[in-house]
């Protein structure tokens, strides 16, 4: 990857165009590039044109789009599926396989690896979510990917659910793991992160960037947390 560092703000299901539009419009006032850290926000896919269109009228550098899914199937007869074909033109980043996703719409390591190879034939990049214990299955089965265009969001499923953060030593230790299995890939970090400790988890060894969850919603935070990766 071309880039060093990633702060991704993931929007769930929150915020229409004119929410957005807001968020947007304070962000800019805020956001200061910073050569090798890329900030990729992940709104509904409602609202993902008008945002495309917005973030191309402010002209913020190194500012991408995710889609917070995409289907496992390509285009065809898949109602309410969204193809990577046609999200291409729209975002450069896609969130595959979220806890939330796994939880709440229950897909499956196949339906994740089938999104991933979805997502990498379209020329995107997919932000695939592991946690432990499921690790080692859900690393297995990205064995065939063969893209460098993948990067790995490590997010344990209690620090999210609890909002209790794991210790920085524990995510250094896992986040070793998982780039033992794929050392090509980076590795972000996500799991009750918030403004006091972004700087912690940023700066642990192997991290390559953070995914804000609920702390992203609100604009000053996200900016607060993007100046603790950054220092401006």
């Amino acid at each position: 990857m071309e880039l060093r560092k990633y702060v991704i703000a993931n929007w769930k299901s929150y915020k229409n165009f004119a929410e957005a539009r807001r968020w947007l419009d304070e962000f800019a006032e805020l956001y200061v590039p910073v050569d090798g850290v890329e900030v990729i926000i992940a709104p509904t896919f409602l609202c993902l044109e008008q945002v495309l269109a917005h973030l191309d009228s402010l002209q913020l550098k190194n500012v991408a789009l995710a889609a917070q899914d995409v289907s496992p199937f390509p285009k065809g007869a898949y109602t309410g599926a969204v193809a990577a074909d046609l999200l291409k033109d729209l975002v450069d980043y896609v969130i595959v396989g979220h806890s939330e996703r796994r939880r709440y719409f229950h897909e499956t390591i196949n339906d994740i690896g089938n999104k991933v190879l979805e997502s990498t034939d379209a020329g995107l990049t997919p932000i695939v979510c592991v946690d432990k214990p499921y690790a080692m299955s859900q690393l297995t089965s990205l064995g065939d990917i063969d893209s460098d265009a993948v990067i790995l969001a490590y997010a344990p499923v209690d620090a999210l659910n609890f909002r209790i953060p794991h210790p920085p030593e524990k995510v250094a230790e896992d986040v070793s793991f998982i780039s033992g299995v794929h050392p090509r890939w980076p590795v972000i970090y996500g799991g009750a992160l918030d403004v006091d400790n972004a700087g912690r988890y940023s700066s642990v060894t192997g991290v390559a960037g953070l995914f804000v969850g609920s702390a992203s919603l609100e604009v000053k935070s996200f900016a607060a947390i993007y100046k603790a990766v950054t220092g401006h």
